[in-house]
């Protein structure tokens, strides 16, 4: 694909950010959440280069994800996070995945569809009142596992609310819950292979909740779960950038207006340059509003102009400025680096008033993903 739009993907970042993982969690294993499309980092290529970096098994939202994977010959584990419809259990089983189930209906599904022995892991909610079985039940869904000649109980998890909001109580509070359910299905004399319990900034804050295993998720692509934990991950390597080329430049007069509703007035004669790339692609629509911008020739310049959906505008100052000339097929960044500038995935999320995890997953499959 040629479009001069696309995103690069460093996995040599992602190899990198496992292992710094791992070395934080250590003992405990890292399993990598590659789900919404790695989140949008593209998922079979994030998967294979969180697996080179040391993460033993992989995490994904949905059935479909997890057959994706398998479908490019990851071998790993792999565990879908939440119990999936009905329909869904067959190809969950061909495909060797491992599923999540909080209840009778959960088992009842994987039991109805045949094939071979599924493990499966049980949820626990014990305070992100999401998903998840109740932590009084816990004792009871086990036993209808263990006698259910379709599964077997690989794993027990809960997910934790407040982990990226250090000094909160809560968190200890879900362990606490958390450790109660654990020792009573001890007591019942069910004993999984694996608990597990922190997420990426529990994996990085708490070493209580690190336990078998951390998924990590938004710190393997080189992200801080949240502001408050970036400390924690001044080690970490982006691995996303989003690129661009100009497809057109204009001058255009002062006093003339631009794009959808006319709202952007220009107040001296102005070179624009054109990107193809717009809010289809996850560039937000409001993204002038809020101060975005993008470097071109390394240098930060501002969009302008409602976002459209195929393309957005960039005020390359002056025209005729000779240290702001701009042409057709110049390389923008607009996450990433160029010379000494760098425009961050926090840069965008501070703006938008929105979380990293956001802005990522919001970059749609129209940006074809290429290596870094």
């Amino acid at each position: 694909m040629n479009r001069w739009a696309w995103v690069e993907v460093s996995e040599a970042a992602i190899e990198h950010n496992v292992r710094q993982l791992a070395a934080i969690a250590a003992p405990s294993r890292v399993w990598a959440v590659v789900k919404a499309n790695g989140y949008g980092h593209g998922a079979v290529a994030s998967a294979r280069a969180a697996l080179a970096g040391g993460a033993q098994g992989l995490c994904v939202a949905l059935v479909q994800e997890g057959v994706e994977l398998r479908d490019a010959g990851v071998t790993a584990p792999i565990l879908v996070l939440s119990e999936q419809p009905p329909e869904t259990a067959a190809t969950a089983i061909s495909a060797g995945l491992t599923s999540t189930v909080y209840g009778a209906g959960g088992i009842a599904a994987l039991a109805a569809a045949g094939g071979r022995l599924h493990p499966v892991h049980l949820k626990i909610d014990t305070g992100m009142r999401r998903v998840g079985a109740d932590p009084v039940s816990a004792v009871a869904i086990a036993d209808m596992i263990e006698s259910s000649p379709a599964v077997t109980l690989a794993g027990v998890f809960t997910h934790l609310a407040v982990a990226d909001e250090p000094g909160n109580d809560f968190t200890s509070e879900q362990l606490r819950r958390f450790d109660e359910v654990l020792n009573a299905l001890s007591a019942a004399g069910h004993r999984p292979p694996v608990v597990h319990a922190a997420n990426s900034a529990a994996a990085m804050l708490q070493p209580n909740a690190r336990r078998d295993f951390v998924r990590a998720g938004i710190a393997i692509y080189g992200l801080a779960p949240a502001p408050s934990v970036a400390s924690e991950c001044r080690e970490l390597h982006p691995a996303l950038s989003l690129h661009a080329r100009v497809a057109f430049v204009k001058q255009v007069r002062a006093g003339e207006r631009i794009s959808y509703g006319l709202h952007h007035r220009f107040e001296r004669d102005t070179t624009v340059a054109t990107l193809p790339l717009g809010y289809a692609d996850g560039v937000p629509r409001k993204f002038q509003s809020v101060g975005g911008e993008v470097l071109l020739g390394g240098i930060r310049r501002p969009i302008v102009g409602i976002v459209t959906m195929d393309q957005l505008l960039v005020d390359c100052g002056p025209a005729g400025g000779d240290e702001r000339q701009v042409a057709v097929g110049d390389h923008a960044v607009l996450i990433g680096r160029q010379g000494d500038e760098e425009i961050t995935v926090a840069d965008w999320a501070q703006q938008l008033g929105v979380i990293g995890y956001e802005v990522v997953c919001g970059l749609s499959s129209r940006l074809e993903r290429r290596p870094a």
